[in-house]
Order: C-alpha cells, then structure tokens, then sequence
C-alpha cells in the first residue's frame, strides 16, 4: 500500500538532516515505485548500494528506470502514459535529484489519492512498455 507524503516536508527533512532525509525517501519512493509499477529493478537499498558502489553511474540508470516507471503505473491506471525517463536522466545530469524525488513522489502521491474502494483494479501487464511510447 502507497502511502501518500508531504513533498514540502520530506524536503525540509532533508536539508535538516543534511541529506540522510534524502537517502530515506530516495529508499521510500524506490519501493512505492516498485510497488506501484510492478517493476522488480526497482529496489531502494538496492538502488543505494549500487548507486554508492558505482560512485554515483548508477543513479543515473536509476533516473531513467523510475521515468520509464512512471509511465508504466499511468498506463496501468487509465491515464495518458507520459514517458519521463529523459526528462529525469536530464536532471540528474544537472544534479537535480531532489527535483525527480519530488516528481516523482508526486506521481506516487496520485497513485495513493487512486486507491480506494471505489477504484477500479488497475489494467494491464505488470511490467512493461508503455504503448505508444
């Protein structure tokens, strides 16, 4: 279950703790990506390890996998599937990695604002391209 989170308030944690805030919801919104997806990449600790063993390469992989995640939860929601992976990579070339966990928190943000029990199931492959994309 995806939890909905104040994108104000996880940013403030980060500045606050100097960046550890930002390792933990970089870890939550991994795994409520996975979680929503269906894409098994996805792991937080994983995507942390890897991205501090590769000296930060891998974060860039990871940008793009949550772009293309993200396209694939609207999908499978109904909605108009838009393809951010470049976009995301874009800013993680330019050191904007707060700016991707705030888009896309705010993605999962909709995702938890769409469960309930008057939605309907979500359609299609759990894992995929998004069509048309």
């Amino acid at each position: 279950m995806i939890q909905k989170k104040n994108i104000v308030t996880w940013i403030l944690i980060s500045l606050f703790t100097c960046g550890i805030g930002g390792i933990i919801w970089f870890i939550q919104i991994t795994d409520d990506m996975r979680t929503a997806s269906g894409d098994s990449r996805l792991s937080g600790v994983s995507a942390l390890l890897l991205t501090l063993v590769t000296c930060g390469i891998y974060g860039f992989y990871w940008a793009y996998l949550m772009g293309k995640a993200q396209a694939v939860v609207k999908q499978r929601r109904g909605l108009p599937a838009e393809d951010s992976s470049i976009l995301y990579l874009v800013l993680q070339v330019f050191g904007l990695g707060i700016v991707i966990y705030c888009l896309a928190q705010n993605e999962l943000n909709m995702v938890a604002d769409m469960s309930g029990p008057n939605v309907p199931p979500m359609q299609g492959p759990p894992m995929g391209p998004p069509q048309g994309v």
